[in-house]
């Protein structure tokens, strides 16, 4: 099988002024992690490359663009899991990590769990020698006035974020984002998977967990998919959707629905 990457980039409404940034925040993530692979690195290696690009941009709810607490800090999550075998690696609540990707990979790969959380998380970092480093290099005056906003308007933040994913190589890998309450509600990720079990095709399966989410919660969100054997989609029902796909030395991208573009890789 060729080589495929699809990434997403969060969902949620995107402001006219931000969408050209994320395009090509968006189109660079992909890029890199399809590289990886061309370059005969293996999935968790791309998908770290990928994620990691992502966190060190601004404008992703990821590592120095997160989102807020109503604390005014930055806490954050981190998944990676390996189809071959099931194996995982997932950190919550982890403060002053640039890169919670890398965090939650060492997880999956020096210890015998699955996840860590806040003080541990913590101590798992200072043991492995990961660098700390100051919790302001990781707020954005435009996250910062997005709480202030949302206080004065006395809002529950309902931030779109990235909620989790699963990986399996008998069956294809998921990468889930939206309302996080509901995608853990209907277990998105591995319900869209079991669709794929059933026979359904990587869109027949989106449209029917998403639906079902949508439905049933009220929810809202996206995901993108990749079968065993290399089939891929990006499906979302929330306003918008950064995402992008590498294959066959071809990369597609598309932030609104029906918006694809296709371009030659180099």
């Amino acid at each position: 099988m060729n080589p495929v990457l699809v990434v997403h980039g969060g969902a949620g409404p995107v402001s006219e002024d931000v969408k050209e940034r994320l395009r090509q925040g968006i189109i660079r993530a992909a890029t890199v992690g399809y590289c990886i692979l061309r370059e005969g690195g293996s999935a968790v290696d791309a998908v770290e490359g990928a994620v990691v690009t992502l966190e060190d941009n601004p404008d992703f709810n990821a590592g120095c663009g997160s989102i807020l607490n109503t604390n005014g800090e930055v806490e954050m999550d981190a998944s990676i899991m390996e189809g071959k075998d099931l194996s995982t690696g997932a950190v919550s609540a982890v403060r002053g990590i640039a890169n919670p990707i890398k965090l939650a990979r060492l997880v999956k790969e020096k210890t015998p769990h699955c996840f860590l959380t806040h003080h541990g998380a913590a101590q798992f970092a200072a043991a492995m020698g990961v660098p700390e480093i100051p919790a302001e290099n990781l707020i954005t005056e435009e996250n910062k006035k997005l709480l202030e906003k949302e206080k004065r308007e006395k809002q529950a933040q309902e931030t779109e974020s990235e909620s989790g994913g699963y990986a399996d190589s008998n069956i294809g890998a998921i990468s889930t984002t939206g309302h996080g309450e509901s995608i853990l509600k209907v277990n998105l990720a591995r319900l869209t998977l079991y669709h794929m079990e059933q026979g359904k095709t990587v869109e027949e399966a989106a449209d029917l967990s998403l639906g079902y989410m949508k439905s049933r919660v009220k929810g809202l969100g996206g995901l993108i998919l990749v079968s065993k054997t290399g089939d891929w989609v990006a499906k979302w029902t929330s306003a918008s959707m950064p995402w992008a796909a590498a294959k066959d030395g071809k990369l597609q991208f598309g932030i609104d629905p029906g918006e694809t573009t296709i371009k030659d890789l180099a």
